[in-house]
């Protein structure tokens, strides 16, 4: 059988196990209202797909996921990614929603056989970008690709969202009405990925690249390279320009030795992942102070893979203090007095969390609670990062800044990193999708429920099914 064929196989048992699970079957919303959809939601990755999946196991069908880029291309995985694998374990599950034939590993072995997942290793990031395209298919979940939404405005007459949808090549657009909007923009979808002041004000553009940027890699061969970050991403793309033939690549990170505990690991447990969100904000910051305090670290095989390179240097305390251009190069002054000349720089500095950075956010952020609205720190123990990050309520639904001003925002949920704050690992974690995508689903399941309780409640009293 060819592999074609047995992924087909394979779907038509997914379709039966969901058959199986086909309660309740009957249909309960009311009919959508002409070119409105009851959920838009933005963002055809791993989180927008299984929210979609989710929503359609609960009989929310009329509904549409839109993404910036081409079909099953969204997300990092084909685009500026640079792992060779997957940084989570294997074994985790979130998109199946608790279906055994539509783990990554039944999907795996219907192609390649038994044993094929345990002689695995690592999950290549290639190979998951194939699964989550399957995944679309086979659950038939309707993405309009290469699509940008603009700024998000509340229609009060049509009780909805207006989503401004354009082209993402360009061109004439239309705008989509939804009753509810979910943001599913991943791990920078509450802000912006961020390069840091002394770099934009102390380089010109062509010196230097987020980790997040289209880099061409072939052209810095033979030439050196400075680095700065101490995540992942940092020591990813200082590998690549390696594999890529710099000829030496200088990787700086200001605290004074790598981090080697992951605090993610230790949070993969029922209690952690289930119920952050039910603790009291007291509760919630110091466990997600900690967790960030402990700082990020790069996997084990993505360390092994910067230092198999000759041309690997790695400087620990080395902050950088001032940058200087000389001729085409960047000299940078770091910690200890140490001085680094560099053909080109990589910034690998992560994201900033503002949702006023959010283009689909600019007509309403002034409205959206932060924690920094509705929680104060212990004296010692701020984080202006953390404050910025928006207040959520228990389904990922925003909150109002000042009760009254914009009830509509209970109708625009965040599934982003974003929600880390108030509700854990959710958006743009597959660690946590497990129990954040059923909560996700829920909330919206509730809040249709709730606004269309007199039409229910007069689709009961017309009831009249006679049983005998």
């Amino acid at each position: 059988m060819t592999s074609a064929n047995a992924l087909e196989r394979h779907a038509q048992q997914v379709r039966h196990d969901l058959e199986l699970l086909d309660y309740p079957r009957r249909p309960w919303m009311p009919a959508p209202r002409a070119g409105a959809f009851d959920v838009v939601i933005v963002g055809a990755g791993q989180s927008g797909l299984a929210a979609a999946f989710g929503l359609a196991r609960e009989r929310v069908s009329n509904v549409l996921v839109v993404d910036a880029n081409p079909l099953d291309r969204a997300g990092p995985w084909l685009n500026f990614a640079r792992m060779r694998t997957l940084r989570t374990p294997k074994y985790l599950t979130g998109p199946d929603l608790g279906l055994p034939s539509l783990t990554p590993r039944a999907w795996y072995e219907a192609q390649h056989g038994a044993g094929s997942w345990e002689a695995l290793g690592l999950i290549p990031k290639e190979t998951w970008a194939a699964y989550l395209a399957w995944y679309r298919r086979t659950l038939e979940i309707p993405v309009r690709p290469d699509t940008r939404v603009g700024a998000l405005r509340w229609n009060a007459q049509q009780a909805a969202w207006e989503v401004p949808c354009t082209p993402a090549a360009g061109g004439a657009g239309e705008t989509l009405m939804a009753r509810r909007v979910v943001l599913a923009t991943g791990i920078d979808g509450s802000g912006q990925w961020e390069i840091p002041a002394l770099i934009r004000d102390s380089l010109p553009p062509r010196l230097y690249a987020h980790t997040r940027d289209d880099i061409d890699f072939a052209a810095l061969a033979g030439k050196r390279v400075a680095v700065l970050g101490a995540g992942a991403s940092a020591f990813d793309n200082a590998a690549t320009a390696l594999d890529h033939g710099a000829r030496e690549v200088t990787l700086c990170l200001r605290r004074p030795a790598l981090v080697n505990v992951n605090a993610y690991r230790w949070a993969e447990f029922v209690g952690f992942l289930r119920h952050l969100g039910d603790l009291p904000d007291t509760d919630k910051w110091r466990f997600i102070r900690q967790i960030v305090g402990m700082g990020q670290l790069p996997p084990a095989d993505t360390l092994k893979r910067a230092r198999a390179h000759p041309g690997f240097r790695l400087h620990s305390g080395c902050a950088w203090h001032s940058i200087e251009v000389r001729g085409d190069r960047a000299v940078i002054h770091g910690g200890a007095g140490e001085d680094h000349v560099a053909d080109f720089v990589i910034v690998g500095t992560g994201f900033v969390t503002d949702l006023s950075r959010r283009p689909e956010l600019r007509e309403v952020e002034r409205h959206i609670a932060r924690w920094s609205d509705r929680f104060t720190p212990p004296p010692g123990d701020g984080s202006a990062d953390l404050l910025r990050h928006p207040y959520l309520g228990p389904g990922f639904e925003h909150t109002e800044k000042i009760p009254g001003e914009a009830p509509y925002l209970q109708y625009l949920f965040n599934y982003t990193f974003g929600g880390l704050l108030s509700l854990g690992f959710g958006g743009a974690s597959i660690s946590g999708m497990k129990y954040s995508i059923p909560r996700l689903v829920g909330g919206i399941t509730r809040s249709l429920f709730v606004q269309d309780r007199d039409a229910h409640f007069d689709s009961l009293r017309a009831f009249a099914e006679a049983e005998f």
